[in-house]
């Protein structure tokens, strides 16, 4: 099988003695449930990167999102480092991975960037940050992902955020585009608020704006972002394995993603549940890969 070029054409390593603000990897499998087939989701890092190739030979030129150009006028300074070997159905192989790799970008030190994958692999994650808390997790997701346990697993897609809930690191958890319906139950819902996690639903995001989900995010807290991609509206994110109408906006979320930067700090993001085979002539891996690059450049311009 060929090898993906890099994201955006980005370099593997820099040169010696430059020390990257993030570094990017890609993570096909997590912890997959049982008779169940990740494999489309394996596809989604690859068509992200394919997805970046047409504005590779422009990182110098005006970036109208960012306000500049992606790096501000100063050298590259993000890495693709390529992905890391997953297999479908060895969960706890797959988790020892992704957290290690997660351990190895932080201690660079750098701003991990995870392209998945379903949403099993947050999980892992995060669990890479045990040393480097307390972080805050914002979640943009149409799902709360609060299930203890489906299928026998405790580790797949429909648990990352009660997982979080429980590891000592993660100081508090935000939700953000929440609609339609899934996996929560009204147990889901009632231990998310015991845990004290902020629900903000699509619709409170539409009427009152990004501030809506900001405001519980602490100044000066570092932050690690989870983006499902079913957390936008199917209208430019159809490739997904659940479409849910009145999901946010581009605009919304790369406001959301730019104005976390200045009020707090983007410590890691990763960016899930894009799912190649339902896309529509490839427009929800090329929203996917702007995404990326509003990351990259609000990660640029922090302090």
């Amino acid at each position: 099988m060929t090898a993906s070029p890099p994201f955006l054409g980005l370099p593997k390593r820099l040169a010696d003695g430059h020390v990257p603000r993030a570094v990017i990897f890609g993570a096909g499998h997590g912890s997959t449930y049982p008779e169940s087939d990740s494999s489309g989701h394996a596809l989604a890092a690859d068509a992200i990167r394919a997805a970046s190739q047409d504005d590779a030979a422009l990182l110098d030129h005006w970036d109208f999102d960012l306000g500049g150009p992606l790096f501000n006028g100063k050298p590259i300074c993000c890495i693709d480092a390529g992905d890391i070997p997953t297999v479908m159905h060895d969960n706890v192989g797959n988790r020892a991975r992704i957290e290690a790799k997660t351990r190895e970008v932080l201690a660079v030190p750098a701003v991990p960037i995870l392209l998945g994958g379903d949403d099993s692999v947050p999980i892992p994650f995060f669990a890479g940050f045990a040393d480097h808390g307390p972080i805050w997790i914002l979640q943009i997701d149409a799902h709360i992902d609060w299930r203890d346990e489906l299928h026998g697993e405790r580790y797949g897609y429909s648990n990352p955020m009660r997982r979080a809930s429980e590891m000592p690191h993660v100081a508090g958890i935000v939700q953000v585009g929440i609609r339609s319906v899934g996996s929560a139950r009204l147990t889901e819902i009632e231990a998310a608020q015991r845990y004290g996690s902020c629900i903000v639903t699509a619709r409170e995001v539409h009427a009152q704006g990004i501030d809506a989900a900001l405001r519980h995010i602490p100044e000066g807290a570092r932050v690690v972002v989870t983006l499902d991609c079913d957390g936008l509206d199917p209208s430019i994110m159809p490739g997904v394995a659940a479409r849910a109408p009145g999901g946010l906006t581009y605009t919304q979320v790369i406001d959301m993603i730019a104005g976390l930067g200045r009020r707090a700090r983007i410590a890691g993001f990763d960016i899930v549940e894009l799912y190649p085979p339902a896309d529509i002539d490839g427009v929800s891996a090329l929203t996917a890969a702007r995404l990326i690059v509003n990351v990259i450049g609000t990660i640029v311009r922090q302090a």
